[in-house]
């Protein structure tokens, strides 16, 4: 005999093939209010709702960092689309997650060998590694797609933070974007570029290893739109005593993507082993208020039964 409990974490992973295009049906004319609500949610530290981001966006159902990949984080009802960034040789900002562009389209070599015209024969692969009829997006494209629909959080792209937001600023979209930074305090982001926008979130990604990690955390107290995302390979890692404290400064962002980046609390073992409350119930009850997954649909469906999520 089957145990209940196995039976009700199996309804998880049964709702999402059963229920697609009811959900895509239901969300069309609610995209901008649910939008509405993620945003209002991104800093409440009063909330007990988890937000969903979805990683290189949909990609199990089209190719990673796609515009049809980012259509249907919208379309599910995710919260937030996290995509990264590459540059041409003429300049023009991509969505593109490797240095090289071998492993997702058909093409070969370096984003920067190619000008946008030329980088755009390209096909990105499926995630079956075939090539299809998606072309590399350009970020104005992300943008356009994107705008008043769901969050985006911008991984990848320090080394071009100018130019990336002055395009948010120019589309009025610095409010529904986080950007990523890896490791390095406020003041050496305020004494490197021209402007932090007070509208704009910011990610801090943090090591705990690191041995400058706390006083990292502090430094962004005075940015009141910050996100502290904790990696950590071992589910004893003191820093994660320290989250009710930063809690009440910052939203919390753990990843479920992989064993190493949570302490064995992942997204694979959630569905594959049929463990959701080992792994993302886990992560919740240690204080995430954001949750980066590969399964965005199958987490969705586990915040909406425990009433996490509407």
């Amino acid at each position: 005999m089957i145990p209940i409990k196995n039976i009700i974490n199996l309804c998880f992973f049964l709702i999402p093939v059963a229920g697609l295009c009811q959900s895509k049906s239901n969300n069309t004319g609610n995209i901008q209010q649910h939008y509405q609500w993620a945003v209002d949610q991104l800093h409440n530290k009063n909330s007990r709702s988890v937000l969903v981001t979805a990683h290189r966006c949909d990609w199990r159902n089209s190719p990673e960092n796609s515009v049809q990949a980012l259509k249907n984080c919208i379309s599910m009802g995710i919260d937030i689309a996290e995509f990264d960034m590459g540059k041409t040789k003429d300049g023009q900002l991509i969505i593109m997650h490797d240095k090289t562009i071998d492993r997702s389209t058909n093409g070969k070599g370096k984003p920067e060998d190619y000008t946008l015209a030329e980088i755009r024969k390209f096909r990105l692969k499926s995630g079956t590694g075939h090539p299809t009829v998606h072309p590399i997006p350009t970020f104005n494209e992300i943008l356009e797609t994107a705008k008043g629909k769901i969050i985006i959080d911008i991984d990848k792209g320090y080394d071009y933070y100018d130019e990336i937001v002055e395009k948010l600023d120019s589309a009025k979209m610095l409010d529904q974007s986080i950007f990523n930074i890896y490791g390095l305090p406020l003041d050496s982001v305020k004494a490197k570029h021209k402007t932090i926008p007070e509208e704009l979130t910011l990610q801090v990604i943090v090591n705990p290893k690191d041995p400058n990690a706390e006083s990292i955390i502090n430094s962004y107290k005075s940015h009141h739109k910050t996100i502290i995302q904790i990696i950590f390979s071992n589910d004893t890692d003191p820093i994660l005593g320290k989250v009710p404290i930063l809690k009440k400064s910052y939203s919390i962002w753990f990843n479920a993507l992989w064993p190493e980046q949570n302490g064995g609390h992942d997204d694979d073992t959630a569905v594959e082993e049929n463990r959701p409350n080992e792994t993302w119930g886990w992560l919740i009850s240690h204080g995430a208020n954001i949750m980066q997954t590969d399964r965005p649909k199958n987490l969705l469906n586990y915040l909406k039964y425990r009433k996490l999520h509407p």
